[in-house]
Parts: structure tokens; C-alpha cells; sequence
């Protein structure tokens, strides 16, 4: 059976390079692009793009709903539909204009690939994200282990992860240099630390607690005053691995290298939850406990600026949309306590807010 298609090969060589350099898009995402692509073209049997038709995109959508997950063995949830998909029909628009295929393809023909209205607001409906509490994040510390360098650097990395709201990527690839202990504060520069979007910003430790900030300052200063490492080792180094005494492998210290990908950080964290008798929040969803104490801690329009910055968001609306979202829980609490007092006076600043939230509306239109 055909493998490949030496023509479509080439030709989405062509689209890869266009995402990349001109969409300017990451590797991940053009990975993603690439996993649809493959999936199209294993249920056509790599038949090639110049004889797409619509009834392909509609045949392929039927098949692609019946699919089930290779880890989960259920079907494919109608996000990773939408997706997909969305990902094909981006290509063969793109593919409609192509010489070669102008004469064959109908740029209309692309919209095959979309999904029912119903199935569309399943796939990119907002739902509430599970968010530890700070105190459940500090309750997993204060059960971690200290004994051996490893877990000392497990417990450093869970606490850092709190103290400064970085990204497991960025974490991953960071540096002893760039973390300042006189300034309270962490340097991720795009050059050297794998931020979202290449993004440079300066990032100061946020107010979580004493015992957290000096779970980092000891760890910092373990590593170049004991191991005697300078500012361009990192500053979560992986494990070293050797053979042991039974001929297997098993851990015996840190190695002087970077993690080459953020999975290893994921499964510390997943093994801490897991000791401390709590279900697992992964790294990510620190970011949503720090902006929800932000939302409480802060009183002005320029504190809750300041916090939002310090995450690293350009602007305020990325903080409100995509992690300030009130739990359920507290919004159950918000709605009965103003059957209790609906008199209540509007809280300081809150007008302010809502000015401060519409400039940043009109100005995010204006860019747009």
C-alpha cells in the first residue's frame, strides 16, 4: 500500500515553509498542521491534492467522528474535530491558489471541512479549569522531600513555579544568570529562555509567601556555592542517569544540562499532587491561581496592571479573558451574598476598571 505521495510531499513542504516564514508560526504548530494533513491522506490512501473534491471533505469529516483516542479509546472530542479540520481547511484554500491546482481546486470547496453549528459551539465553548488554591500549592511543598539534590530541586522547581508564574517551557530552558535574588526578580529573555511568542519581559517574584521565596534562594545559592555552577548552567538541571549496582538505570544526581522538553517538570508535578493525596494540577494552571490572588490582592487599575505585566501579557484583557474567569464556586458566593446586602455600595476603583478595560478595547479594534 502507498506510503506517500511524492507530489503532495512537495507540495506541503512548500505549505510548512509558508507557516513558518511567512505566518510566522512556532514548530508545534506547523506540527499539528502536519499530523492533519497525515490523517487526510491516510483515508484517502494518499491519493493526490489535485484530485480533491468536496465529497472527500465530507466523507473524511464523517470518518474522523468516528475515530477513537489512541490513549483514551474513546472518540475524538469535538475540540480536537475542530482542529483538525480547521487545519485542513486552511490548506486547501491556501492550495486553491497554487499553480498547478488553480484550474482543479475550488477555493469554496475548503468549507466542506467545517463542522455543524451545534458541534462548532461544543468544540470552542469555554469551560471552568481546575485552579489549585495557594494553600493547596503550599501544603504539596511542605510535603515534598529534601533529602537528596534531586528532590531538593524538585521542591525548588514546584516553588518557583508559584513564585513566578513562568511557563514549564520557559522554567525548562532557563539559566542561573537569570534569576536576581537582590531584585526579587527573574530576567526571561527570549534569547536563551523559551517564553510564548519569543517574548521578553522581566518577571519580579510575586507575594506568595516567605518560605517559598527562601525554598529559591537556598536552592540558588546550593547551586553556585556548593556545586560551584556559573550563570550559564540551568538553573533546573535534568537527572543523571547511570548504571547501577543491579545493572539497570537509575538516578544518581544532576547532570549539568538543560531539559531538552518541559515533560519531566509535568511529572514532578504529577508525582508531588500525587504524594501529597491531591489531584493533579499541571504547571500551567498556577498562572490561573496567581491571577485569581491578583484579582483579590490588588486595588487599582495600576496594581492589577502591574500583576498582569508581570505574567508576562502585554495587555490587561489577556489576564481578564483567558485567566480571570470566576469559579463556580465563588460566583455561587458572589450572587448570594448580594441577595444579603443588594444595597452594598460599588467597590473603589471599580469604575476606573471599567474605563481602564474599554481603552483597552478600543485600542486592541484600532490594531486589529
Amino acid at each position: 500500500m502507498q506510503k506517500h505521495n511524492p507530489v503532495n510531499e512537495r507540495i506541503k513542504r512548500q505549505y510548512f515553509t509558508f507557516l513558518k516564514e511567512a505566518n510566522r508560526q512556532c514548530e508545534s504548530s506547523v506540527d499539528a498542521v502536519a499530523k492533519a494533513l497525515n490523517r487526510f491522506e491516510v483515508y484517502t490512501k494518499h491519493r493526490d491534492f489535485k484530485a480533491f473534491h468536496y465529497q472527500q471533505a465530507v466523507a473524511f469529516k464523517n470518518h474522523l467522528a468516528e475515530q477513537k483516542g489512541q490513549r483514551s479509546g474513546e472518540k475524538l472530542s469535538k475540540a480536537t474535530l475542530h482542529a483538525t479540520l480547521a487545519h485542513l481547511k486552511h490548506f486547501f484554500k491556501w492550495l486553491a491558489w497554487k499553480p498547478g491546482y488553480k484550474s482543479r481546486l475550488q477555493c469554496s470547496d475548503a468549507e466542506y471541512f467545517n463542522l455543524s453549528e451545534k458541534d462548532m459551539r461544543i468544540a470552542t465553548a469555554r469551560r471552568q479549569k481546575p485552579v489549585p488554591t495557594l494553600e493547596q500549592i503550599k501544603h504539596v511543598i511542605a510535603s515534598m522531600p529534601a533529602g537528596t539534590e534531586i528532590e531538593r530541586r524538585n521542591r525548588a522547581l514546584f516553588a518557583f513555579t508559584i513564585l513566578t508564574g513562568a511557563r514549564d517551557s520557559a522554567i525548562a530552558s532557563m539559566k542561573l544568570k537569570h534569576v536576581d535574588l537582590t531584585e526579587s526578580c527573574v530576567y526571561q529573555d527570549a534569547r536563551e529562555v523559551q517564553t510564548k511568542n519569543s517574548k521578553t519581559f522581566t518577571t519580579y517574584f510575586f507575594p506568595v509567601g516567605k518560605e517559598i521565596r527562601q525554598i529559591i534562594e537556598d536552592w540558588v545559592v546550593y547551586l553556585r556555592d556548593e556545586k560551584l555552577w556559573g550563570n550559564d548552567d540551568p538553573l533546573f538541571p535534568k537527572t543523571d542517569m547511570a548504571v547501577g549496582p543491579e545493572q539497570h538505570f537509575e538516578a544518581v544526581g544532576l547532570k549539568r544540562e538543560h531539559w531538552s522538553t518541559a515533560t519531566p517538570i509535568r511529572t514532578i508535578f504529577r508525582d508531588a499532587f500525587s504524594r501529597a493525596g491531591l489531584p493533579y494540577f499541571n504547571p500551567h494552571s498556577f498562572r490561573n491561581t496567581l491571577v485569581q490572588l491578583g484579582e483579590t490582592n490588588t486595588h487599582t487599575i495600576e496594581e492589577f496592571k502591574a500583576w498582569s505585566q508581570n505574567l508576562g501579557h502585554e495587555s490587561m484583557l489577556t489576564t481578564f479573558c483567558s485567566y480571570g474567569e470566576v469559579s463556580t464556586r465563588r460566583q455561587g458566593e458572589i450572587i448570594q451574598g448580594l441577595e444579603s446586602s443588594p444595597q452594598r455600595q460599588t467597590q473603589p476603583g471599580i469604575e476606573e476598571l471599567a474605563r481602564a478595560v474599554a481603552r483597552e478595547l478600543r485600542s486592541s479594534k484600532m490594531g486589529a
